[in-house]
């Protein structure tokens, strides 16, 4: 007992104190004393998605509040020209007269009619020009004002008709998940990224300590595996479709060995020269994951697309406009797919009330709706009238 022998006991204490920070192997009659890893889980910056807090479609006002960076995309990708925007801002107000005259910024509840966007994403910045028609008696309708929006900013878009496109938008804001994780790694450090359209967060990072005089072997294993469990945690979580796994030489050979067989799958490889937030903004950048995860997005679209060509040989589909309208309405519509260029060109020549209010009739009839926005599938769409879909039984 370590109690009855003094140098036994001071060995047994410093055992336990150890053993909460390192682990112990034994292997071919040797004994390894290794370091275990350290984990840092950054304070993750949640993101909060757009709030949307009134929508009046009837009077054709949506009220919504900022609460990221991405949200600016988002909206820069709704808002139009002759939209009325409204709500609390800062103005330049002069007060007094002659000599004794100041500018003083006041701030004011001001509604305009929107004339120009300016979206800069580099400095997260989305700027909205135009004529203000309300405000306050000390601020003159037909003068020009400019809403900067910012995050915790509450505005009211009205517009005369909203579009099924920009309605999608405004709940992919509310509801975006990410696209893709990122996972950047080499024998010691592993950093942990979600990207979504806008661009990457940062949320944890594993590190570990090499012994650089045990077996290597051991400590590599157990590191991989550590990621790959995280990997396992954070798809389920995030339901996260696509894995980027990047690292500068052979490492990542090692880590898709121990990831399971469906992950495997989704999983892309890049490499990187270091382990580093300039390689992570530089990888988001590369051409390389931007063609991948395009390619993705289109493979989602290519299989929808596919399912109506398959629906047009075995006689369980519809195509262009006027069979469109009349399979809708009959109820026979099981799915309907609709290009993006379909829907602006029908909403530039005043056609698209029509077009909106038969998709909302396939909707209610349990109708499958889907909105095609690359290149590649909206063009095959396109050629076949923009619009088409598969019944729910063979037309005869």
């Amino acid at each position: 007992m370590p109690g009855k022998d003094r140098k036994g006991y001071q060995v047994y204490i410093l055992f336990m104190k150890m053993s909460s920070e390192y682990k112990f192997y034994i292997e071919n009659n040797s004994f390894y004393i290794l370091k275990q890893y350290k984990y840092q889980e950054q304070n993750k910056i949640r993101r909060n998605n757009m709030k949307i807090l009134n929508k009046n479609l009837r009077y054709g006002e949506v009220t919504i509040q900022v609460t990221s960076e991405e949200d600016l995309w988002y909206l820069s990708h709704t808002l139009e020209e002759l939209d009325q925007i409204k709500g609390r801002t800062e103005r330049k107000i002069k007060i007094g007269e002659g000599e004794n005259a100041k500018t003083v910024r006041k701030p004011v509840f001001l509604e305009l009619i929107l004339e120009k966007i300016e979206y800069e994403p580099e400095n997260s910045s989305l700027r909205l020009l135009g004529k203000i028609i309300s405000g306050p008696e000390d601020v003159s309708n037909g003068s020009y004002h400019s809403f900067n929006l910012e995050q915790t900013d509450i505005i009211t878009i009205k517009k005369e008709y909203w579009t099924r496109l920009q309605l999608q938008k405004l709940e992919e804001a509310t509801e975006e998940k990410p696209t893709a994780l990122i996972v950047m790694f080499d024998r010691e450090n592993a950093i942990f990224s979600t990207l979504k359209k806008t661009g990457y967060q940062k949320i944890s990072e594993i590190k570990g300590d090499v012994q650089k005089k045990a077996d290597p072997s051991i400590k590599k294993s157990e590191f991989y595996k550590e990621i790959s469990k995280q990997i396992q945690e954070y798809t389920k979580k995030h339901e996260i479709k696509k894995i980027i796994l990047a690292s500068p030489a052979f490492w990542k050979e090692y880590l898709v060995k121990e990831l399971p067989e469906e992950l495997k799958k989704i999983a892309i490889l890049a490499t990187i020269s270091d382990v580093s937030e300039t390689s992570l903004s530089e990888l988001v950048k590369s051409p390389q994951l931007t063609k991948s995860l395009e390619h993705d997005r289109t493979a989602q679209e290519i299989a929808e697309l596919d399912k109506v060509l398959e629906g047009i040989r075995k006689e369980k589909a519809f195509y262009g406009w006027t069979d469109s309208k009349e399979k809708i309405e009959s109820g026979a519509a099981e799915t309907v797919i609709v290009s993006e260029t379909f829907l602006k060109t029908k909403k530039m020549s005043g056609q698209y009330n029509q077009v909106d209010s038969i998709l909302s009739l396939a909707e209610s009839t349990g109708a499958k709706i889907c909105i095609l926005t690359q290149k590649e599938t909206c063009q095959k769409i396109d050629s076949l009238g923009g619009i088409a879909g598969t019944t729910r039984w063979i037309i005869k």
